[in-house]
């Protein structure tokens, strides 16, 4: 019988991989960076570089990244580090990070958020920021409390109104009111919230934010005459974000009901590759951003499932208006374990972290390359496999799959992704607070398709 392994260590991609993958040698934040070398002519003069994972809540991810991050701002010049976390909530946070407050302010800021690993980054960002100048930003580009909340936007807007426009207070108060009602820790639980509630309830709360925005460009002089162009900027960007969250609870609800429209979803990810740019054009001359998401949010092509499309990646987007200033690298591993997200309206956030094992990469994936290959924890430029001599018979080169959590998206991946950072193995963080509820549990569903 044909040996397989022969088959496999002859697929043209796998050599290549073997070849040209350059080997990590260190998991630690804190160990030298000079492995992470081969980073520097990868991304060459980008302004942006995204640095992915498969799956939130990973010990070896956010480790990695860490290490990432760090290599950018301190060896490449970096400026700002942008995460999936809230615009709005973001601007304490930057405060924090360049000196404000004292060193056990953190927590308090940080709040009842979804724990993705922006504290351990803020932390160095600070100790950076002592003896660095310029300091280096921290930016958030998410739509308020990931979906679980319009409230983190729309209270600073309400600040900012009865300052400027008093008359309008009475419209952001409302609002608050309705947000109010349903207000959750992610879209996993604010979601069903929404839905229960009555109709006309739902439509006001999308015809006052619809009329406070519209109000917002239309009276921009008389704002201005009564304060700032930065205010006014970052007012009007944080209800954007509140009104791309209203149109999220109802392309949820429709996710979860099977009733949504195509890639409805698709508004998170425009509001954040938006809120990106906005951080990029109002940085100083120079500004370069390397921005931390899930690999579903920071990859260049559409995210599809069992063929069916469910979304235009924030990564899309940012590749669309910056072309080669736009890097995407992807964070996978081959075995260990993953996290599964389930919905559970009884837990913090709407939804459980469940440990699940990896089972063996599919064949076909960009994993089982890396396996075939026998690498461990390394990188790969994919941008350097984009020939065609890869393909060997003259078809598409490369991979055409890369795990989501325990599921396989299928995608290019050298369309998707310019390089892929590769994990032997991965274990979820524990003590988190994201546990399983006791007691009888809701339908086994996943939450939001993989990323918060």
């Amino acid at each position: 019988m044909p040996d397989p392994s022969h088959h496999r260590h002859g697929d043209p991609f796998t050599r290549w991989l073997r070849a040209d993958a350059a080997p990590l040698t260190h998991l630690d934040p804190d160990a030298p960076l000079e492995d992470l070398e081969p980073l520097r002519a990868l991304i060459g003069d980008a302004r942006v570089v995204a640095i992915g994972e498969n799956s939130h809540f990973i010990h070896e991810f956010t480790l990695l990244r860490e290490r990432v991050l760090r290599f950018l701002t301190e060896r490449c010049g970096f400026t700002v580090l942008a995460f999936e976390y809230g615009f709005s909530e973001g601007f304490p946070l930057d405060a924090w990070a360049r000196g404000e407050g004292t060193e056990d302010a953190l927590p308090g800021l940080l709040g009842p958020s979804i724990p993705v690993g922006v504290d351990a980054p803020l932390r160095r960002l600070r100790r950076h920021n002592r003896t660095a100048a310029p300091p280096v930003r921290f930016a958030g580009i998410d739509i308020p409390a990931a979906g679980g909340s319009l409230l983190p936007a729309l209270a600073p807007v309400a600040d900012y109104l009865r300052a400027v426009d008093p008359e309008a207070v009475p419209l952001i108060e409302e609002a608050m009111r309705i947000a109010a009602s349903f207000a959750g820790g992610s879209a996993a639980d604010a979601a069903p919230a929404w839905a229960r509630l009555e109709a006309a309830e739902q439509d006001a709360l999308s015809a006052v934010l619809n009329r406070l925005l519209i109000r917002f460009r239309s009276v921009e002089p008389l704002y201005l005459s009564r304060g700032d162009r930065r205010g006014y900027d970052i007012a009007r960007r944080r209800l954007e974000g509140a009104c791309h969250g209203d149109h999220t609870f109802r392309a949820m609800a429709g996710l979860f009901s099977g009733t949504g429209l195509t890639a409805d979803t698709s508004a998170r990810d425009l509001y954040m590759a938006e809120s990106l740019l906005w951080h990029l054009e109002r940085g100083a001359p120079g500004t370069r951003i390397v921005l931390a998401a899930h690999n579903a949010h920071i990859q260049k092509t559409p995210v599809s499932f069992d063929g069916r499309l469910t979304g235009f990646p924030m990564g899309q987007h940012l590749h669309s208006v910056l072309g080669e200033d736009y890097i995407a690298v992807g964070l996978t591993s081959s075995t260990g374990q993953t996290g599964e997200m389930r919905r559970d309206e009884r837990s913090r956030f709407g939804f459980t972290v469940e440990p699940t094992p990896l089972g063996a990469p599919e064949p076909g994936s960009v994993e089982a390359a890396f396996t075939d290959a026998g690498l461990g924890l390394s990188l790969a430029d994919l941008r350097r496999a984009r020939r065609p001599d890869i393909g060997g018979d003259g078809s598409a080169p490369g991979p055409d799959r890369i795990r989501i959590q325990g599921a396989q998206l299928h995608t290019p991946v050298l369309d998707a992704f310019d390089a892929v950072l590769h994990s032997p193995v991965s274990t979820v963080i524990g003590g988190l607070g994201l546990d399983a509820v006791p007691g009888p549990a809701p339908a086994d569903r996943t939450a939001g398709g993989g990323s918060t």
